[in-house]
């Protein structure tokens, strides 16, 4: 972006079915390539820490940035205060995931996305990012998570038999010292959605391999058949034959049809025997494919990567 004017905030509230809202500001660079969403955390808001930096750091490379407090934060009008106890007692994961609905929805009708967009989220907020991007017909097209949650049932079964018993849990605001608690509701969401809307780890391992790695191994499958290279064609198409199957048996393991109803234990086993096999099956198929595929298709940080090593 050219010139160095301040990019100034705009504010919106966006009102909720239940009272409560969706307030957070946009930042607008005056000429935007594209359009970027960012989720706080747990105990988070949107002008806690770095997110604002993120903001403006995302405007000047001529990215909207969308930054906002979910319904359910706890966060007053302010923008800056813990006052509203009740809707932080009584948030959900799939609150949050309305929230986005809302938010995506509202964002387009004020021309803030057009199209596909991107979704950063840090802790609690990643994972819903993560889960957001990986619904059925999502938007979104670029996704980047900072130490994101990666499963939703964070408790255990000791803690869980007291928080029902008590009818809520506590937990402490180490920014201002508040006790805050958390009714059973996030209990009851997990329970109920948790092998549905909220399977971070099944439902992102499929994504993933469905609409990135799959694409590029074809791609690349593609290459080779054009060029007649016939033996690493065929060992590709081999390989993206067994990453397909293995795609379709995660997808199978991930339907709520297919998983216990009602027992937490049952699911639990569940989760354990079919979807962390099916997951390992896609992962070892991906592991193979990572080390045939070209570089310039890949679409994943490889291990030489991230290591630094060029």
């Amino acid at each position: 972006m050219s010139g160095t004017t301040a990019i100034e905030p705009e504010p919106f509230d966006i009102p909720c079915r239940d009272g409560l809202s969706i307030r957070g500001e946009v930042y607008r660079p005056a000429t935007s390539i594209g359009s970027v969403v960012v989720c706080h955390g747990f105990k988070g808001f949107a002008h806690w820490a770095f997110f604002p930096y993120v903001a403006r750091k995302l405007a000047e490379k001529e990215l909207t940035a969308i930054t906002f407090d979910f319904s359910g934060s706890g966060i007053g009008p302010d923008r800056e205060s813990f006052t509203q106890a009740e809707a932080f007692a009584n948030n959900t994961f799939t609150r949050e995931l309305e929230d986005l609905e809302l938010l995506e929805e509202y964002a387009r009708r004020r021309h803030w996305i057009a199209g596909k967009f991107g979704l950063f989220g840090h802790s609690r907020g990643g994972g819903m990012a993560i889960l957001y991007a990986a619904a059925e017909g999502s938007n979104v097209n670029s996704l980047v998570t900072w130490a994101a949650i990666s499963y939703t049932n964070r408790w255990s079964p000791e803690d869980t038999l007291v928080w029902r018993k008590r009818g809520y849990a506590e937990v402490t605001n180490s920014r201002t010292g508040q006790v805050m608690r958390l009714g059973t509701d996030l209990l009851d969401d997990v329970e109920l959605h948790g092998k549905t809307k909220v399977n971070i780890e099944g439902e992102t391992c499929e994504q993933i391999a469905r609409t990135m790695i799959l694409p590029a191994a074809v791609r690349h499958l593609s290459l080779l058949k054009e060029a007649g290279v016939t033996a690493a064609a065929e060992e590709t198409q081999g390989l993206v034959d067994e990453l397909w199957t293995a795609i379709l048996a995660l997808e199978d393991a991930n339907l709520a049809d297919n998983q216990p109803d009602e027992e937490p234990l049952e699911w639990a086993t569940y989760m354990r025997d079919k979807v962390i096999p099916a997951m390992a099956g896609v992962r070892e198929v991906a592991d193979k494919l990572e080390r045939i595929v070209a570089d310039d298709l890949w679409p994943l940080p490889r291990y030489s990567e991230m290591l630094f090593i060029k």
